[in-house]
């Protein structure tokens, strides 16, 4: 296939991305549009957390607070967007945490961290994250299982598996260079939450200024016309599997440093967290469109939620009815946006495909009909025999 066909299938997955290919255009269905309500929505919960908690909430170690425990979930949050926009999910991100935390904590990993440098837990976190997203990439493209009967299985497995190393125990982590580091500050800024702004920053150019980025839309919005476009899709699906899991070790190490310990039990419900930061943030769930700063801002506002929360003296139990229904509109509030209803199916190309596919000259129409609608092509109807009529 020719570039200009690959430019055209990565181009199909923008226009989705920009909220143009399925809702007609319009700035508020757009990604400025979404990022702005987000911002809105942030600023109320402030003014709610300044008025129910007042200097409590204002207080600028309270708002540290908020950051770093942001920023642990916000990592993962990033690998999860790219999976999303993909059209994939990954249930297993919590899971992967807790194997990443405890393979980097054994003792065998801090003693040869103490004889070389604390660098090596770190490389350790990352490698056991990629290598388990390397595991549920090839059995979803190559297995041809479903992400989420695939991932699933990695969150039992991974778990169990770090429940087996640790011996159900919490690892304790001792090198005291590898805590300074982490668990200090630049400029006031706590080390963890300049990790997150540099992983989003990292993520906000490889999805808008890559050709990774272009094909990761072009993949979500339609993986038939993008494999037809010349993009290994199977690779694709891949490589963002690997890359959530990266984000899965990266994060792992952030939580080793906040709380000094390797645990299987980390990362519990991490998964939920982050599908509902995501969400929120403006991405589709059946993929094809999405914003890094839509997700930033969705983790930074699930945490002011529970900072404010805590700060009242509310339970947890308030905390997860609040989430689901924040959850349960901005999923609506998604497909108003998209299709201009609220309809949980994607929307009509307007040649009678079932799949939303673009509707592209020379490419499929949708999965439906899987070709082009002109008369005797693959989607249209069968000219009638010679002497026969119809």
């Amino acid at each position: 296939m020719s570039e200009g066909s690959t430019a055209l299938a990565a181009g199909t997955g923008k226009s989705d991305a920009d909220g143009r290919g399925r809702s007609g255009g319009g700035l508020l269905a757009g990604p400025i549009g979404r990022n702005l309500g987000l911002v809105v929505a942030l600023v109320i919960l402030c003014i709610v957390g300044i008025a129910t908690a007042g200097d409590r909430f204002a207080d600028v170690d309270n708002i540290l607070t908020i950051l770093r425990a942001a920023s642990v979930i916000g990592v993962v949050s990033i690998g999860m967007t790219f999976v999303i926009i993909g059209g994939g999910i990954d249930l297993s991100v919590g899971a992967l945490v807790a194997l990443s935390s405890i393979w980097a904590t054994t003792l065998a990993t801090q003693q040869l961290a103490e004889d070389v440098h604390w660098i090596v837990m770190v490389f350790t976190a990352i490698v056991v994250g990629a290598v388990a997203g390397l595991v549920n990439g090839v059995v979803i493209a190559y297995g041809k299982l479903a992400a989420f009967i695939a991932t699933l299985a990695m969150l039992a497995a991974a778990r169990g598996l770090a429940e087996i190393i640790a011996n159900r125990r919490t690892q304790i982590v001792r090198d005291r260079d590898f805590l300074s580091f982490f668990s200090g500050d630049v400029l006031g800024i706590p080390t963890l939450v300049i990790i997150f702004a540099l992983a989003a920053v990292a993520g906000w150019v490889l999805l808008n200024r890559t050709t990774f980025g272009r094909r990761t839309f072009a993949v979500g919005g339609n993986a038939e016309a993008a494999r037809l476009a010349g993009i290994r899709v199977q690779r694709h699906t891949v490589k963002l599997y690997v890359l959530s899991g990266i984000c899965c070790g990266i994060a792992a190490v952030m939580l080793m440093a906040r709380t000094t310990t390797g645990s299987s039990t980390h990362g519990t419900l991490y998964e939920l967290d982050a599908i509902a930061a995501v969400v929120i943030g403006g991405t589709l769930l059946i993929g094809g469109r999405g914003t890094i700063v839509g997700t930033v801002l969705g983790v930074v506002i699930f945490t002011t939620l529970g900072n404010v929360f805590t700060l009242n003296n509310l339970s947890s139990s308030a905390q997860a009815v609040a989430r689901g229904v924040i959850i349960i509109a901005a999923v609506m509030l998604q497909q108003r946006l998209a299709t201009g209803g609220f309809s949980f199916r994607r929307p009509s190309s307007g040649t009678g495909s079932g799949s939303g596919g673009p509707a592209l000259t020379g490419a499929p129409s949708g999965s439906v009909s899987g070709g082009t609608t002109a008369d005797g092509g693959p989607g249209g109807a069968r000219p009638a025999p010679t002497g026969k009529t119809l």
